[in-house]
């Protein structure tokens, strides 16, 4: 038997280069990581007084949502990209957006309700949604007493004019002033469209368009 021959690799300038150049790469990168780390594990600790303090929110903080009813054609994509199904819809005709006024119509949006109980905040409801109507809110607290509170009717919030739930800290008369300040802007965001959403729940059809001819007369 004929034992095989190795064949030395042959080493390049180029090579030996990158091998040296991945060897500070890493040693650089745990350097920064562990800068970062150190620099955290002897900063002094702040705790947030919270609720008398507003806890601190990203920007592209992933919240309880944040549902724009007028514009919602329910067509269960949200619901199908769900990978814990906790979305359910419910219409009673085919609904699509009318071109002049940005607004869905057709059959009632009857539900839409979302079992935070289920809801990992994942936001990939909000990608495949052809109109833009659900968003990841600044929501943090919806605590609850049952879990048939945790289920949010977005349709029922939408008769009160509202787009997202709100904790029950802040149905209280006596809230803190960032509590305050955080409902008036759900408030006016959501007052423009109030009699859209509500005429969402209701069977529409796109208004008729006045002819040239009708005008005159």
């Amino acid at each position: 038997m004929v034992a095989p021959v190795s064949k030395a690799i042959p080493t390049s300038p180029g090579g030996a280069r990158a091998y040296f150049r991945n060897i500070y790469d890493t040693v650089r990168t745990i350097a920064i990581g562990m800068k970062i780390t150190l620099k955290y594990c002897f900063a002094r600790t702040v705790t947030v007084q919270y609720p008398d303090v507003a806890p601190p929110i990203q920007p592209r903080y992933r919240g309880f949502h944040w549902f724009e009813a007028e514009k919602c054609i329910a067509c269960d994509q949200c619901a199908k990209a769900c990978p814990v199904d906790c979305i359910y819809i419910e219409k009673s005709g085919p609904r699509k957006i009318d071109k002049d006024s940005g607004v869905a119509v057709g059959g009632a949006l009857t539900r839409y309700a979302i079992d935070y109980s289920k809801c990992m905040f994942c936001a990939l409801c909000c990608d495949p949604c052809p109109t833009d109507c659900i968003h990841m809110g600044d929501n943090h607290d919806l605590s609850a007493y049952t879990r048939e509170d945790m289920v949010v009717e977005f349709t029922d919030l939408a008769k009160e004019g509202k787009q997202t739930p709100e904790p029950f800290w802040m149905q209280q008369p006596n809230m803190p002033k960032w509590a305050a300040e955080k409902k008036s802007r759900w408030e006016e965001r959501a007052r423009p469209v109030r009699e859209e959403m509500l005429k969402a729940l209701q069977p529409s059809s796109p208004a008729k368009k006045e002819t040239p001819a009708a005008a005159k007369e």
